[in-house]
C-alpha cells in the first residue's frame, strides 16, 4: 500500500467563533494531482493554508514523509519541499521576472563581494529563472527583465507556478489557479500542472472550475462543513455527483468516503 507523502487527521482551525475546521482528514499520495474542491466556506483554503503553513491548526496532526510537523510559517512548509501559489500570487509587479522568481531566496555574488558587499548575482538568477522557464515549456515569456506590471494575468501566473517549480522539490499548492483568467490562459496553467506532473511533483490544485478539475485530476477530494466528505476519481463519479457530495446532496458513508490511489 502506497504511503501518503502528506496527511493529515482531525484538523482543526477557529477564527473566533467561526470553525473553518472541524476534524479535517487529508490525504496527499506522490506523483498525484489532487483536486479539492467544496462550496464557499468549506473549509479548503484553511485546509490547504494549514499545510502552506500560513495557519497553524488548533488541534489535529500532520505529517510529511511519514514524519509529524508542525508548520509555524511558511517558510517551514518550505522546508518540507511544499510551494504554494496563493490565488493573491504574491509577486512583486515593478520587480523583473526573474527578481520574482527569486524573491526571498535571492542569490548573492560569490567572494567578498557577495560575502561582505552583500551584491545579488542578478546574471545568475536571470540564466536560472530563463531556464526554469525554459524547462517548464513557458514560451509566453520572452524578457526575463521585464517587470510584472507589465504582464497579462496568465503571465503573472506562469512566473507564480514557475518560482513554486523552482523550489518545490515534493509538493506544489494551487490556490484557485485560473480564477481570474480568460479561456486561453487557463489551458496554458493547465497544460502547466499536467507538465508538473510528468515531472514527477505532486500537485494539490483547490478550484471551483469542475471542468477543469476534472481534466487534470487524478482524485477529488470533497470538502463539506469542515471536514473530508469524500475523496473520488473522473472515473467513480460525475461532475453531478461530486457536486451532489459537496453539496449535501449525496450522503457519503464514513467507511466509503476515502479512495486510495490504485
Amino acid at each position: 500500500m502506497m504511503e501518503p507523502i502528506v496527511k493529515a487527521r482531525g484538523l482543526v482551525k477557529r477564527f473566533g467563533t467561526v470553525t473553518a475546521l472541524n476534524g479535517a482528514d487529508f490525504d496527499l499520495y506522490p506523483g498525484e494531482v489532487l483536486a479539492v474542491i467544496g462550496d464557499n466556506g468549506a473549509g479548503k483554503s484553511s485546509l490547504i493554508k494549514c499545510f502552506a503553513g500560513a495557519h497553524s491548526a488548533d488541534d489535529g496532526s500532520m505529517w510529511v514523509n511519514g514524519e509529524e510537523v508542525t508548520f509555524a510559517s511558511t517558510h517551514s512548509a518550505r522546508d518540507h519541499g511544499i510551494e504554494t501559489v496563493f490565488q493573491t500570487l504574491a509577486v512583486s509587479p515593478a520587480l523583473d521576472i526573474a527578481s520574482n522568481m527569486f524573491l526571498g531566496r535571492e542569490l548573492r555574488k560569490k567572494g567578498f563581494m557577495g560575502t561582505v558587499l552583500r551584491q545579488l548575482d542578478k546574471k545568475g538568477m536571470r540564466l536560472q529563472a530563463a531556464e526554469q522557464l525554459k524547462s517548464l515549456g513557458i514560451s509566453t515569456l520572452q524578457d526575463i527583465t521585464q517587470a510584472v506590471e507589465t504582464l497579462s494575468g496568465g503571465q503573472r501566473q506562469a512566473v507564480a507556478v514557475a518560482r513554486a517549480a523552482a523550489f518545490g522539490s515534493q509538493v506544489i499548492i494551487l490556490d484557485e489557479p485560473t480564477a481570474a483568467l480568460g479561456v486561453r490562459e487557463s489551458g496554458k496553467v493547465l497544460d502547466l500542472i499536467k507538465d508538473l506532473k510528468n515531472r514527477g511533483l505532486t500537485v494539490v490544485l483547490i478550484s471551483h472550475n469542475m471542468p477543469q478539475v476534472y481534466e487534470v485530476a487524478d482524485r477529488i477530494h470533497v470538502q463539506r462543513l469542515g471536514k473530508r466528505a469524500a475523496v473520488v476519481t473522473p472515473k467513480s463519479a460525475s461532475m453531478n455527483d461530486a457536486v451532489g457530495i459537496m453539496t449535501g446532496a449525496i450522503d457519503v458513508p464514513e467507511s466509503e468516503q476515502q479512495l486510495s490511489p490504485v
